[in-house]
C-alpha cells in the first residue's frame, strides 16, 4: 500500500534546554501561541512536518541525488520513498538477512562519488552457514533500476553470536574517502573480570569502530596494522553498542553516540587506538536489579566520554548539522533518543567541551536516525512498526 503524508503536520513538544534547567518537563504550552504548528526553541523557532508512513521499522534514511529517499526496514527491506510516497516495490538484490530482535538489515550510506559509480552500502546482520548464529556484515552493490548490481561484501565482523542484539552497524565515510562502521558488543555479559570482556580484546571485532578502504581492504596506517595480537581493521575499541555515526564536515573529526546499559549512554569523539572502556568504566548499572557494573567511572588509558546520559535514552542517529537553515545550530551535535523519543542538540566549544543541550523533540516517537537534507532541513526517522502514520519528518524553519 503506497500512502503520502507531504502534506500533514504533527504536533510535537519542544523541551527547554537541559543544562539550565535539568527537571523541566516540555509541554504544549512551548508552542508559539499565534500558530500550534510552530514551536519554539532557545535559537530557532521550527515547525515539524511529516513525510511519510508506509514503512516498517525502518532504520538507516540515505538522500539520493535526484531527490528520491533510501530507507532500509530491519525486517530486510530497501525502499525508495519518492515525493512523500513509498514505492510499492523494495529494492532487489539484497542479501540474505537475519532478521530478529534488533537485527535485520540496518544502515545505508552512500560512496563519496556515488554520482559516478552509483555503489550503496548496507550494514546488515549476517547470518552463518550453522542457522544459529549472526554477526554484522557491510556490502557494496551498483544501484540502477531498482535494483543492486554486482553485489560484494567489504566487511564481516568476527563478532559471531547467537544473541540478535548490538550490531552497531553504522557507516560513514569521511573526507578523505575511508569508510568507518561500527560494531557493537553483540551483547556479551560483562563477567567478575571487566577487563577479560571481548570489547577489550583486540583480536576480534566485538565492541569496535572499524576503518577500511571504500573496497573494504585495510589502510596502512590503522592503528593495529603492525600488532600481531589485534585485527589491523580496528580503528577505536571498548565500545558497547555504537548506534550513531558521523563525520564532521569540516574538522574530519569522526564522532558516535552509544548505548550505555542502565544509564551512561555516551557521545564519543574518536579518535585512533584509544580504548573507550566498556565495561570497565561507565556510569551504568545492571538492568533491573541496579547493581554495579563497572569499576569506576573513569581509568588511566581509557578515554572519556564528551557528554554521557544518565539516565539513558537510548542513543541512536547522529547528525552533525552544517546548513544554512538553521544558522545559530551550525556545528551542533544532534543525536535521536529511542527510550528518550526526543531529538538531543548539543554545542561545544573549541576544546570539545559541551556548553549546551536542548531537547528538541519529545514523545513522538523512537527516533533511530537523524539526517541533515539537501535542503538544509533536519530529517527524523522513527523505528514505528507497520501500522504507525509516521516514518519520516523533518524539522523547517517557522518563517
Amino acid at each position: 500500500m503506497i500512502r503520502s503524508f507531504s502534506a500533514l503536520s504533527v504536533a510535537l513538544v519542544v523541551g527547554l534546554s537541559a543544562c539550565a534547567d535539568a527537571d523541566s518537563s516540555p509541554s504544549p504550552a512551548d508552542a508559539a501561541s499565534d500558530d500550534p504548528q510552530v514551536f519554539t526553541s532557545a535559537q530557532h523557532d521550527y515547525r515539524f512536518v511529516a513525510v511519510t508512513g508506509g514503512l516498517e521499522h525502518p532504520w538507516g534514511l540515505q538522500f539520493l541525488p535526484d531527490g528520491d529517499l533510501l530507507v532500509t526496514e530491519r525486517p530486510g527491506r530497501l525502499r525508495v520513498v519518492r515525493d512523500g510516497e513509498v514505492l510499492e516495490d523494495p529494492v532487489a538484490g539484497l542479501p540474505e538477512v537475519r532478521v530478529g530482535g534488533q537485527g535485520g538489515l540496518l544502515d545505508v550510506a552512500l560512496h563519496p562519488d556515488f554520482e559516478e559509480n552509483h555503489l550503496v552500502y548496507l550494514a546488515y546482520a549476517k547470518p552463518g552457514d550453522d542457522g544459529e548464529t549472526g554477526t554484522t556484515a557491510v556490502i557494496r552493490g551498483v544501484f540502477r533500476d531498482h535494483e543492486l548490481h554486482d553485489v560484494e561484501e567489504v566487511f564481516e565482523a568476527d563478532a559471531w553470536s547467537s544473541g540478535r542484539g548490538h550490531h552497531g552497524s553504522r557507516i560513514a565515510f569521511d573526507a578523505d574517502g575511508y569508510m568507518f562502521i561500527s560494531v557493537g558488543d553483540r551483547q556479551a555479559r560483562p563477567g567478575e573480570d571487566l577487563r577479560a570482556h571481548p570489547s577489550q580484546d583486540n583480536s576480534n571485532h566485538v565492541g569496535v569502530m572499524i576503518r577500511l578502504h571504500d573496497d573494504g581492504t585495510v589502510p596502512e596506517d590503522n592503528p593495529f596494522v603492525d600488532d600481531a595480537d589485534a585485527l589491523p581493521e580496528i580503528w577505536s575499541y571498548g565500545h558497547r553498542n555504537p548506534q550513531g555515526l558521523a563525520v564532521h564536515p569540516e574538522t574530519n573529526e569522526v564522532w558516535h553516540s552509544e548505548h550505555g546499559p542502565q544509564g551512561g549512554d555516551k557521545l564519543n569523539r574518536i579518535l585512533p587506538g584509544r580504548n573507550y572502556g566498556w565495561p570497565v568504566v561507565g556510569w551504568g548499572v545492571n538492568y533491573g536489579a541496579g547493581t554495579p557494573i563497572h569499576e569506576a567511572v573513569r581509568a588511566e588509558g581509557m578515554e572519556d566520554p564528551v557528554h554521557h546520559w544518565t539516565p539513558s535514552i537510548a542513543t541512536s542517529g547522529l547528525m552533525i548539522y552544517t546548513g544554512d537553515r538553521f544558522p545559530a545550530w551550525q556545528g551542533d551535535i544532534f543525536v535521536g533518543g529511542l527510550r528518550g523519543q526526543q531529538l538531543a542538540r548539543v554545542t561545544l566549544d573549541d576544546d570539545h567541551r559541551v556548553v549546551n543541550e536542548e531537547t528538541l523533540v519529545r514523545d513522538m516517537g523512537r527516533i533511530r536516525d537523524v539526517r541533515q537534507g539537501p535542503d538544509g532541513n533536519i530529517w527524523l526517522v522513527f523505528d514505528h512498526g507497520a501500522d504507525h502514520e509516521l516514518h519520516i519528518a523533518r524539522l523547517e524553519p517557522a518563517s
